[in-house]
């Protein structure tokens, strides 16, 4: 499905019934990231997942977006759908849309899986090629995420030209400086809603360092660290991330809609 917001073709998928989750895939992927997940939650909810404005079949934004513009973005399809009182699901990126959008508007809950928040200590070149080609090529090969493989990596080529940060399309380049060079923590205490955080022990993008701080600065936040895997936690090791989340949102598969 299609929505137009702030002139930009936004592509989305929902399905189920019940309260409303939103899926926010990391920066070089797609809602395709997030299918199993997606196809897990459905059962009990209804789901929103969205390709963010530059990556899978959205368009580009028409110029460089900061983190607050995605955020805004998020805020006018949360509000063109009618969507009450979400639960946000961020993975990296998506995790810092969801950082910036809890501090100031009313969510359920939250689920922060090895988000990006805290600047990073690492180059630029280093932190697009995690993020965009090499552990996704990776990742592709796990169950449920393999039939869209080739599709995802020719998307991800296509848009970023290789996979190094000076090949990346102009507007998504100055779009990452933008985003990558803005830390979050200053909103981290205005987080009022419950969070879960997840994450790889062994993430090298967003390492635990980062989760521990975010589980400091949120008041209402817990982690879960889960031994092994790296910044695609919630793929490397998915019964175990979906036993997670599925306690944690176990009261939620009651609520219905006035």
């Amino acid at each position: 499905m299609n929505i137009e917001i702030r002139g930009v073709n936004v592509n989305y998928r929902v399905s189920g019934e019940g309260r409303s989750i939103l899926l926010l895939h990391g920066w070089g992927t797609s809602l395709k990231s997030f299918e199993p997940v997606h196809n897990n939650l459905e059962k009990h909810f209804k789901v929103y997942s969205i390709d963010f404005p530059g990556f899978g079949e959205s368009q580009e934004p028409p110029e460089a977006w900061d983190v607050e513009a995605y955020t805004n973005m998020l805020r006018e399809f949360i509000t063109q759908l009618n969507i009450e009182d979400p639960i946000l699901v961020g993975h990296s990126f998506g995790g810092r849309v969801s950082i910036r959008y809890a501090a100031h508007h009313p969510v359920h809950k939250i689920i922060l899986v090895d988000a990006a928040g805290v600047k990073p200590k690492r180059s630029m070149k280093y932190y697009y090629k995690v993020y965009t080609y090499k552990t996704l090529k990776k990742v592709l090969d796990l169950p449920g995420l393999k039939k869209h493989k080739e599709e995802i990596l020719t998307k991800v080529k296509g848009k970023v030209g290789s996979a190094d940060y000076k090949n990346a399309s102009g507007v998504m380049q100055q779009t990452m400086v933008k985003v990558v060079n803005e830390d979050l923590q200053r909103f981290m205490p205005d987080i009022q809603a419950p969070t879960l955080l997840i994450w790889g022990e062994n993430d090298t993008a967003t390492p635990v360092e980062d989760a521990r701080i975010m589980e400091k600065a949120i008041p209402n936040a817990g982690l879960v660290v889960l031994k092994g895997v790296g910044h695609y936690s919630y793929l490397e090791k998915l019964n175990e991330f979906l036993v997670i989340i599925d306690n944690f949102l176990e009261k939620d598969k009651e609520w219905k809609d006035a």
